[in-house]
C-alpha cells in the first residue's frame, strides 16, 4: 500500500487528496478499488472525474508496482552494478563477506549504547576518505554530532584539507518524522534522476534509525502506520537497487515473549526489507580496561552462514579498531 499524500506523482493535488480522504480513500489501493466501483468522489459543487482518477492510478502502478524481469537480465545487472565497499573494520568486513553491498539493505540493530551509530559515522568516514565516495547519513535521532565525524576523519589523516574535503563528501539530513524522511529519500533520487545537487552521486546511504519514526505510527493506526513503513521500505530498496548504492540502516531491538531473547523490532513484515542483518552487543571485555568489547552477530545473510560472530572495538572516539581477541578469543 502506498499512502496518498500531495505531489507524491504528477496529477495528485492537495485538492484531490482531500476530495478522496473525504469518502475514506487514503491509499493507492483504495484509489484502485474506487476506480473499479466507477464511481466519482463528490466534493461541493464539484467532483473527482473517473477520468482524472485512471490518469492518478496509472502513474502510480508505474512507480510502485512491480515488473517482472527475467533471471538472466537480473544477473547481468548484478554483475555490471554491485560492488563492494568497506566498512573500516576488517572485523566487520569479514562478518559481511567483505564489506558493503550496492543494491542492497544491510541493517544494524542492537539495543542502545551497543555502538549502532558509532559503526554508522565510522562507515560514513570510511566511505568519503578512503574511497572518495559520497555519503548521504539520515539522522533522525539526533545522535549524529559533527565534532565526533570530525574526530573520525582526524584519525583517518593530519592533514586538515584531506578531512576538509572528506567532510564535504558527508551531507547530512535530520528528520523526526517518516514524512519527512519519504521527502528527502524522494528528493535524492530526483536529483540523481536530473543529474542536479552538489554532491554528486551518493554511493552509501545511512538511515539512523528507522525504527525512531515508524515505531510511533505503530499503534492506534497501525494499518497507516504499516502502509508508511512498507512505503520506505519500497523507496530504500528502490534506491539500493536504480542508484547502484549500499544502503545501511538502524533498527531498535525488543525481547522475543517466549525466548526472551533480543529481536529486531518492526515485525515480521520489516524482516524482508533488508538483505543482511548484524546484532550488536555490548558485552564485558577481557583485553583492555579502557576498550568496550562490541560483539557484532550476523542474523540474515544470503551468502554467510548466520551465526557467525566477531569482535569490534569501539574506541573513545568511535573508531572501529580489530580487537586482540577478533582471531578467536570470547570476550
Amino acid at each position: 500500500m502506498v499512502i496518498l499524500r500531495a505531489g507524491l506523482c504528477p496529477g495528485l493535488t492537495a485538492e484531490m487528496i482531500q476530495l478522496l480522504k473525504a469518502n475514506g480513500i487514503v491509499t493507492g489501493k483504495g484509489a484502485s478499488q474506487a476506480l473499479y466501483e466507477f464511481f466519482s468522489v463528490p466534493f461541493g459543487d464539484g467532483c473527482l472525474s473517473t477520468q482524472a482518477l485512471v490518469a492518478v492510478r496509472r502513474v502510480l502502478l508505474a512507480q510502485f508496482s512491480a515488473f517482472p524481469v527475467n533471471g538472466a537480465d537480473l544477473y547481468e545487472e548484478l554483475k555490471s552494478s554491485t560492488a563492494i565497499l568497506s566498512t573500516g573494520s576488517r572485523s566487520l568486513d569479514r562478518l559481511l563477506d567483505s564489506g558493503l553491498y550496492t543494491g542492497e539493505v544491510t541493517e544494524l540493530t542492537g539495543a542502545p549504547g551497543s555502538g549502532k551509530t558509532q559503526v554508522c559515522l565510522s562507515i560514513a568516514v570510511s566511505t568519503s576518505h578512503d574511497l572518495k565516495q559520497n555519503v548521504l547519513y539520515v539522522d533522525s535521532t539526533g545522535g549524529f554530532t559533527a565534532s565526533r565525524l570530525l574526530q573520525l576523519a582526524q584519525t583517518r589523516t593530519g592533514d586538515e584539507e584531506e578531512q576538509v574535503e572528506a567532510l564535504q563528501r558527508i551531507q547530512v539530513a535530520r528528520v523526526f518524522d517518516v514524512y519527512k524522511m519519504l521527502d528527502v529519500l524522494q528528493e535524492l533520487r530526483c536529483s540523481v534522476s536530473q543529474q542536479v545537487g552538489s554532491l554528486g552521486p551518493v554511493k552509501v546511504l545511512v538511515v539512523d534509525s528507522v525504527s525512531a519514526v515508524i515505531c510511533p505510527l505503530l499503534g492506534g493506526r497501525q494499518a497507516e502506520g504499516l502502509a508508511l513503513m512498507m512505503q520506505l521500505a519500497r523507496e530504500l530498496k528502490t534506491l539500493a537497487r536504480e542508484l547502484s548504492m549500499a544502503v545501511v540502516v538502524t533498527n531498535h531491538v525488543t525481547r522475543d515473549g517466549s525466548s526472551g531473547h533480543l529481536k529486531p523490532a518492526l515485525g515480521r513484515s520489516w524482516s524482508f526489507v533488508p538483505s543482511t542483518r548484524v546484532l550488536l552487543e555490548s558485552r564485558e571485555g577481557t583485553w583492555g580496561k579502557a576498550s568496550t568489547c562490541r560483539i557484532a552477530s550476523l542474523t540474515k545473510s544470503s551468502r554467510q552462514p548466520t551465526g557467525i560472530e566477531v569482535e569490534l572495538d569501539i574506541g573513545s572516539c568511535g573508531v572501529l579498531e580489530e580487537s586482540p581477541a577478533a582471531s578467536g578469543e570470547g570476550c
